[in-house]
């Protein structure tokens, strides 16, 4: 077998190719500083083309003071509406020659402060930050000066400019349309109860409720996890104490889990069992029956952020985006 000594190309081969110094195949990449005549340039990138050779990007960062990456921090990257929003803001930012990159928290907050220093010490010229429980770490990216959007509710804080739907008021309204339906025992399954995600979502259904004059019944508000597993366990617990009328699952997870556990006691949807659920995304659509679910418009989310951090400095602005409710037969309607 022939000894073959692989060799990272560099400038310097691209020159003797061509014929021409580093200096100006520097120029060629660079597009800069000096001018380079167009015969000499075909010829430089015709030597490129030829020997393979790759820019360093690190290199090329440095001299210029722009990586061209942004950071995404999300808390599980496992749940298809966060799935959907890192989706979008990486073709976003690809359309404004930044690559996105991707840190995946798995729920705990200790990996979460992790990813953040990791991608502030990558130099990524901005954070795009859902935080694990909502308590996030703000004054880590503030000390770094590195621009932030936040795709939580948070207070107006300097430096830091935030993406919000009102998930009291869209907790309300999809509990609201089953009231419509003439539903007066609505169950709620939500996140853990110190998430204030799950705070604002189930006030929003108590809201509705009172609203409704209909009695807010504790024995229904199962509180867990995020997840598929907790849905299908909420709904074997509620069929200990007996079923509501409908029920809220505060995320599409957790719907799923429920349509799996409600087909094997033999409970029919809606027709026995109404369910809605928040943050649905185009999964819902598939699901039998489909369900009827609060979606965000995860593209506009995806663009403003993008357009937030490409405008930088600004001033810092909590921006409050529009959700709608995407009605499916699951609720009753048909």
């Amino acid at each position: 077998m022939p000894d073959v000594n692989y060799r990272k190309v560099t400038r310097v081969d691209v020159a003797r190719e061509a014929g021409t110094s580093v200096a100006v195949v520097s120029y060629v990449i660079n597009n800069g500083p000096r001018p380079v005549a167009e015969a000499t340039k075909q010829k430089v990138l015709a030597a490129i083309k030829k020997t393979g050779y790759r820019p360093n990007g690190i290199a090329k960062a440095l001299a210029s003071g722009s990586t061209q990456t942004y950071g995404l921090v999300i808390p599980d990257i496992s749940n298809p509406f966060l799935a959907s929003i890192a989706h979008a803001l990486q073709r976003e930012a690809f359309k404004h020659g930044h690559v996105l990159l991707l840190g995946d928290a798995g729920d705990s907050r200790v990996r979460e402060k992790e990813l953040i220093n990791n991608l502030l010490l990558r130099q990524v010229e901005g954070l795009i930050y859902t935080s694990v429980d909502r308590h996030p770490y703000i004054d880590l990216i503030q000390s770094s000066g590195t621009p932030c959007v936040m795709l939580d509710r948070v207070d107006p804080t300097e430096g830091v400019s935030a993406l919000q739907v009102n998930e009291k008021l869209a907790a309300y309204k999809i509990t609201r349309h089953l009231i419509e339906h003439g539903f007066k025992d609505i169950g709620i399954i939500c996140g853990p109860i110190e998430m204030l995600n799950t705070q604002d979502r189930l006030s929003g259904w108590e809201n509705a409720l009172v609203e409704a004059n209909l009695g807010i019944q504790k024995k229904w508000v199962i509180a867990g996890q995020y997840t598929r597993d907790w849905g299908y366990q909420a709904i074997y617990q509620m069929q200990k104490i007996g079923f509501p009328e409908a029920i809220f699952a505060t995320n599409e997870l957790q719907a799923f889990g429920c349509l799996k556990a409600l087909a094997e006691l033999k409970l029919r949807v809606p027709e026995d069992i109404a369910l809605v659920c928040f943050n649905g995304t185009v999964q819902s659509e598939y699901t039998v029956p489909t369900l009827t679910t609060v979606r965000q418009p995860v593209d506009k989310i995806a663009e403003k952020a993008i357009q937030i951090l490409q405008n930088w400095p600004n001033k810092e602005a909590i921006c409050e985006v529009d959700f709608e409710l995407q009605i499916g037969h699951s609720c009753g309607c048909w």
